[in-house]
């Protein structure tokens, strides 16, 4: 089974959520996505499997989204989604991927259950 974590070390969900996998047996693919952010394609795949528009992914306490506007309704996903792409750091964490499914580690219990 292939799984990849996106993943913020400083994150104490994203560290819990890594802990849990690696407890249960899996070593997932750790991908700090601030260093290295997905590329349009694959955020528009996480978005898909999550069943989740782009503002429902957003961390919309970080001071990019004020500073960017983002609340503004009249944005599309297309720019909500070069505004992800811009700054990873508004992306919600931790994000696992297995199985051609989706989860977000928040509780991070929530990911185990797409390992099943």
């Amino acid at each position: 089974m292939s799984l990849t974590l996106y993943h913020n070390p400083r994150c104490s969900k994203s560290r819990q959520t890594l802990e849990l996998l690696q407890q249960h047996g899996h070593q997932p693919e750790v991908v700090e996505y601030l260093k290295t952010p997905p590329e349009r394609a694959t955020l528009v795949r996480i978005l898909d499997l999550l069943g989740l528009e782009p503002r429902d992914l957003m961390r919309r306490k970080e001071p990019e989204y004020k500073e960017n506007n983002l609340d503004n309704q009249s944005l599309g996903r297309d720019a909500l989604i070069d505004a992800m792409l811009r700054h990873p750091k508004l992306i919600e964490r931790p994000i696992l991927l297995a199985n051609g499914k989706a989860a977000i580690g928040r509780p991070p219990e929530n990911v185990l259950e797409i390992l099943e």
